[in-house]
């Protein structure tokens, strides 16, 4: 069975697995198998290119967010004629979340390329939305716009992106309970402290009040989690009056 080094030496050939596999994905025969090494190279693999830079997807992780971001506005623009700037955004935050990064990376089995000097059980979530975004900078750079529109119009939006269903999915509780309290004029605070308990990791636990009153708690590995999940829970227990008065505000 090869290797993660077998794949991607020596130097990725036409005959090696790594090209055969990103062609497969992109479906088109790469360019510059070389730029498709770059956004498949984790930081922790230390390598340099020619100019002592380390050599790894993040420069090409930031390019693919760009572009994901412009492809996605330009179909939504077209798309919903009638929807104003806060909609048309609301509905691109929601076809470009981390979450559904992350999801596009699982189903198209991304990490299984990836060059890395760690064990992959050791990365986080947002690792498979990373990638995703990497691939789409390298496939911009080694084959222009057109390829990219291609590329995401089948395996992101045709799949993926409803827009009747993306109005109604929720991409921040916290964001959304907010929005509420906001409009309907109620007060509430969001109670953050230190909660470490016998847990080797530094954890924080959220009292959410709404007036007074505690409507949610939540624990979590960092405050923005923790908060996340305070919210949702807070959504959940008030969905009824929450979904009824964002309704008639609308």
């Amino acid at each position: 069975m090869p290797t993660i080094k077998n794949i991607f030496s020596p130097r990725s050939k036409e005959n090696g697995l790594f090209f055969y596999s990103i062609k497969k994905i992109i479906n088109y025969r790469p360019k510059n198998i070389q730029l498709f090494e770059e956004a498949f190279t984790h930081r922790s693999n230390n390598d340099n290119i020619l100019t002592g830079n380390q050599k790894n997807f993040e420069r090409m992780e930031f390019l693919g967010d760009a572009i994901i971001s412009s492809i996605i506005a330009a179909y939504l623009y077209k798309k919903v004629p009638n929807g104003n700037e806060g909609y048309l955004t609301k509905m691109r935050s929601k076809v470009v979340s981390r979450e559904h990064l992350n999801e596009l990376g699982k189903d198209l089995n991304l990490i299984q390329l990836v060059r890395t000097g760690i064990p992959k059980n050791q990365f986080g979530e947002n690792i498979h939305g990373n990638i995703f975004e990497a691939l789409i900078g390298a496939i911009y750079l080694d084959k222009g716009y057109s390829q990219v529109e291609k590329f995401i119009n089948k395996r992101v939006i045709k799949p993926y992106v409803d827009i009747q269903k993306l109005e109604g999915k929720i991409t921040s509780y916290k964001s959304l309970f907010i929005e509420w309290c906001q409009k309907n004029k109620m007060a509430f605070k969001f109670n953050i402290y230190e909660d470490t308990g016998n847990d080797s990791l530094k954890h924080f636990a959220v009292k959410l009040k709404l007036g007074e009153k505690i409507v949610s708690k939540a624990r979590a590995t960092s405050k923005k989690k923790a908060e996340e999940i305070a919210a949702k829970r807070a959504y959940y227990k008030l969905k009824k009056r929450i979904d009824r008065q964002m309704l008639l505000k609308i």
